[in-house]
């Protein structure tokens, strides 16, 4: 497997960016710019990451392509093509979004995320911008969450096979989808189900913890690694499993301090792996 942080750390230029990563025993990142920045630019920080060793893991997208707004939704589909060109063109693992929320917040509950039109707006939006991108190596993926599909790995599967799209990946958010007592409870199976039913199909991962609260009702609140229970060694050891590169993403954290001190809580976490 290869860690990476989803901050860029502060830096000074494109070598700088890489060579602090390889510095630091990564082997992963994710991409630091958009579509929009100087092809120049661009080119500058992809053969960066090339020459210290460094597979791009993600092109971040984060934008609503379920906007219930019609000129909203065209912008921000549009955005979703970029990107995924973006990732194609720099050799990226995959561009990842979520599916999208059907209300203003643009990554929010609504009881209308989980209707049956809003379903198939799903499916149809990811064929859209699949083919939209025309892309030949690059995945485009959705992020689990645990109020808009795909909320667990029967749903992702699901998805994958509505969709009819070889471009179309999956995104390993674990805790995303720690969203039932079940799930929490019974971790190392639920990692092992997910490993099962979408295996190779899976491009990139993110890793954080999740903390069971003492109050009522049921509380499952994401922290930084080591902060929560969850197996975060078991479920390393079966996403390497699927492929010995594959990106284990640290995010979520406020500061680079913070990353670079839960950095060294996973390197001897996963030590030997």
């Amino acid at each position: 497997m290869r860690l990476g942080l989803s901050s860029p750390l502060a830096h000074d230029s494109a070598e700088d960016w890489a060579a602090r990563h390889e510095q630091l025993g990564l082997g992963a990142v994710n991409f630091p710019l958009n579509a929009d920045e100087p092809e120049e630019r661009i080119d500058e920080y992809a053969e960066a990451a090339k020459r210290h060793g460094l597979l791009i893991a993600e092109v971040g997208i984060w934008r609503n392509a379920m906007s219930p707004d019609p000129e909203d939704r065209k912008k921000m589909r549009d955005y979703c093509v970029a990107q995924l060109r973006l990732a194609e063109r720099i050799g990226a693992r995959c561009a990842v979004n979520v599916a999208g929320a059907v209300g203003p917040r643009w990554d929010g509950y609504y009881k209308e995320n989980f209707t049956k039109e809003t379903r198939r707006g799903i499916v149809e939006m990811v064929r859209e911008i699949i083919d939209r991108a025309e892309i030949e190596k690059t995945f485009f993926a959705l992020e689990p969450m645990p109020w808009m599909l795909p909320t667990g790995p029967e749903e992702y599967l699901e998805l994958i096979e509505e969709v009819d799209r070889e471009r179309f990946g999956v995104h390993m958010d674990i805790i995303n989808m720690t969203n039932s007592m079940d799930r929490y409870v019974h971790a190392e199976d639920f990692v092992d189900r997910c490993a099962e039913l979408l295996g190779s199909r899976i491009k990139s991962c993110h890793i954080k913890d999740i903390h069971l609260k003492g109050d009522y009702t049921l509380q499952l609140e994401e922290c930084a690694p080591g902060q929560g229970e969850f197996p975060l060694r078991h479920y390393v050891e079966k996403m390497q499993a699927i492929d010995p590169d594959m990106p284990i993403i640290l995010e979520h954290l406020n500061t680079d301090e913070e990353y670079l001190h839960y950095l060294e809580y996973l390197k001897e976490t996963l030590r030997g792996l």
